[in-house]
């Protein structure tokens, strides 16, 4: 009897580090760029190589345009879209993670006044059962995650007099703590931060235009920062109380375009701009301040030095950059220096904005083009490899009426399955091992 009690509760032990084991594993993506918004992916027992040259889909479920990236947490994807018949409304919509069935949906009246008007630009981000969720034209949400329930809204355009940046407001909110971060241009309000659980204010600041680049938090001289790329400079603040530590200019060119999110490593920030190429900044780690490295921009668009990338988010090792140029070069940079090690146009075919996202999982790079191609890669100063490429999603026409259509969408990477959206439809496909 005792023998069968022990070998009982030797079987019971075994499950419950079996299945600890399986949840340490799991991985939900709640923000842009995942759970650290850092564009790294932790999960393992994800696959090697594609077994077909079209991934197979678990799950299709039909929405409108849009450029956000899917999101997902406890079991349910969020995504936004708009649509513009019978008249022009922006949706918010909740899917069961498993099945791809819709869990809720909202919509509400929204005109647009802005230059590529597919549809909302920023991701859901999922906090503490709280949905919330950011609109082209500074509508801003908060929702039961759960049910869609509406906690609270407000009209940021009109709050905050925001001076509409041409693409609209596209950052996604950053909640960290009791605050939600937003980035939305606003008369002495480019950044706002309000209470996450009632809406109110509790700071703002910085008189830039607003860019389209979503804040970061990072840890500097032992205090957490909110790293902003603004359309004017890159400024360091105080979560708190919104204080500036330090502040450097990056003033356009030509126009506010910057999109990708700042990358940071080893207390070095790096960011890029289609039109004025690649900045490393250094923040020191013993006071709350910062300094330019270095700086360098191409000619023009087509003649570029270090990167001028539009929309993907580079990544940042520490000794090198890896990204995509103006036109879909994909480039490796010294990172000390910012020279240019080697080009392919490997990843994704030559186009003027071509686009790829990246995300680490381990030492691979999943890479997702704007050809709907996911890709299986290593990245090193001794060149681009590539492991294994599939087709996961069509270009569709509403983002970019070019080229065959493009999918500039973040993907989102949760629970070994892959989410990616373009005009019509979102979609899963496993990635298990």
């Amino acid at each position: 009897m005792f023998r069968q009690v022990r070998q009982a509760m030797f079987l019971t032990a075994i499950l419950a580090i079996v299945v600890v084991s399986t949840a340490a594993h799991a991985e939900d993506w709640p923000q842009w760029r995942g759970p650290n918004r850092d564009g790294v992916w932790t999960e393992t027992g994800i696959v090697e190589k594609f077994a077909d040259k079209k991934l197979p889909i678990q799950w299709r479920a039909k929405i409108g345009a849009g450029y956000s990236g899917p999101t997902v947490a406890d079991g349910r994807v969020y995504v936004t879209d708009k649509l513009t018949e019978p008249k022009q409304v922006e949706q918010v919509h909740c899917f069961n993670e498993k099945t791809g069935e819709e869990v809720w949906s909202y919509a509400y009246d929204c005109e647009y006044s802005i230059s590529y008007p597919a549809g909302p630009r920023a991701s859901v981000s999922i906090d503490s059962g709280r949905a919330y969720s950011l609109g082209a034209m500074g509508h801003l949400f908060c929702f039961d995650a759960a049910s869609g329930k509406v906690l609270w809204k407000k009209d940021l355009k009109a709050e905050y007099a925001i001076e509409m940046p041409i693409w609209g407001i596209a950052a996604s909110p950053l909640v960290v703590g009791d605050l939600i971060y937003l980035q939305i241009g606003g008369r002495g309000a480019c950044i706002v931060a309000l209470d996450k659980v009632s809406g109110d204010e509790k700071w703002k600041a910085l008189n830039d235009k607003a860019s389209y680049s979503a804040p970061i938090m990072v840890q500097q001289a032992g205090k957490p920062v909110l790293v902003c790329w603004t359309g004017g400079s890159i400024a360091g603040l105080n979560p708190a109380n919104g204080e500036v530590y330090w502040k450097l200019a990056m003033k356009p060119s030509r126009m506010v375009i910057n999109v990708a999110s700042p990358i940071v490593h080893d207390n070095r920030i790096f960011v890029t701009s289609f039109y004025d190429g690649s900045l490393m900044a250094k923040m020191d780690d013993k006071q709350l301040t910062a300094e330019i490295l270095w700086h360098e921009v191409g000619p023009d668009e087509q003649n570029t030095k270090s990167l001028q990338s539009i929309i993907g988010t580079p990544y940042f090792d520490g000794k090198n950059v890896y990204g995509v140029d103006s036109y879909g070069q994909f480039r490796c940079l010294d990172a000390t220096t910012g020279r240019r090690v080697w080009e392919s146009q490997e990843a994704v075919p030559r186009a003027r904005w071509s686009t790829i996202h990246m995300v680490r999982n381990g030492e691979r790079m999943f890479m997702f083009n704007e050809r709907g191609e996911l890709i299986i890669a290593t990245l090193s100063p001794e060149g681009y490899h590539e492991i294994s490429r599939t087709k996961l999603i069509d270009p569709t026409t509403a983002q970019l009426n070019q080229r065959g259509g493009v999918c500039w969408s973040h993907p989102a990477y949760a629970n070994k399955h892959v989410f990616a959206r373009n005009d019509k439809e979102l979609v899963c496909a496993d990635l298990a091992k």
